[in-house]
């Protein structure tokens, strides 16, 4: 699909890999709509990319503020082809510690954030995608979710974040399937450690032992890595149903 004159809505756009992609897509010639709950963010970043971006503060884990902020986002623009799911959170938790059990309520608010929300935004746009005019090939709009390497490699302590990442993964293939007849694609890429805000608040010593478990580059990635493979799944009309490792060859161990 060309990015050109197309709208794309991006959650968790505020930040991290949504901003990323958000600047790729502006720079390729979209509009964008910037779907996060962090404001001033989202404000910032909508006036950086100017005329063609607007910011819309939505907490997608409220069922009514989801249904606002798509009513919203489809008027900011008039419709939406591109639709990139970055919301999320991590977390690091036993389900059995040294505090004693995890609170059932921690998995679930990991599971709202991460697939549910995820889901729904993807359930909310489905009738704009469906309405859109098909391209000479018949393509009328691209949906690219985040899922992570935990979805595959998931650590002691990532059980509620490994669960929603493979949930994301498990999404691709059956959402491809069921609406390839209106033309609409579904991808996913799984990253790695990345250089965003979810990493910003580890000591440096675990952000270099992150580092150093990766065997080339041996780095974290860049958001901008990620927004740069966001753009070619968009573009790239017959990548259809696959979630793709941007993860410089990682595999998690145990710990």
């Amino acid at each position: 699909m060309d990015i050109a004159g197309k709208t794309a809505w991006i959650s968790g756009g505020a930040s991290g890999l949504g901003a990323a992609t958000a600047r790729a897509m502006a720079e390729a010639g979209a509009r964008v709509v910037i779907l996060d709950r962090n404001a001033a963010a989202g404000a910032g970043l909508a006036a950086e990319l100017g005329e063609c971006a607007r910011f819309i503060a939505a907490d997608l884990t409220d069922p009514d503020d989801a249904e606002a902020a798509a009513r919203a986002a489809h008027a900011a623009f008039g419709g939406v082809q591109i639709l990139v799911n970055c919301a999320g959170i991590a977390t690091a938790q036993r389900v059995f510690g040294k505090s004693g059990l995890m609170p059932l309520s921690d998995f679930t608010r990991v599971i709202d954030i991460n697939l549910t929300a995820t889901f729904n935004l993807i359930r909310l746009a489905l009738p704009h995608l469906y309405a859109n005019e098909p391209n000479g090939e018949g393509e009328r709009g691209v949906i690219l979710n985040t899922a992570s390497v935990a979805a595959y490699d998931g650590q002691i302590g990532q059980a509620a974040y490994a669960a929603s990442k493979a949930a994301v993964a498990g999404l691709t293939l059956p959402l491809a399937r069921e609406f390839a007849h209106q033309g609409i694609r579904v991808v996913a890429i799984a990253p790695g450690p990345f250089e965003t805000p979810l990493l910003a608040g580890l000591p440096e010593a675990a952000r270099q032992s992150l580092a150093a478990a990766i065997p080339f580059p041996q780095r974290l990635g860049r958001p901008a890595e990620f927004a740069r493979l966001a753009r070619f799944l968009v573009e790239n009309s017959y990548l259809n149903g696959e979630v793709i490792r941007l993860d410089g060859a990682l595999r998690m161990g145990p710990r």
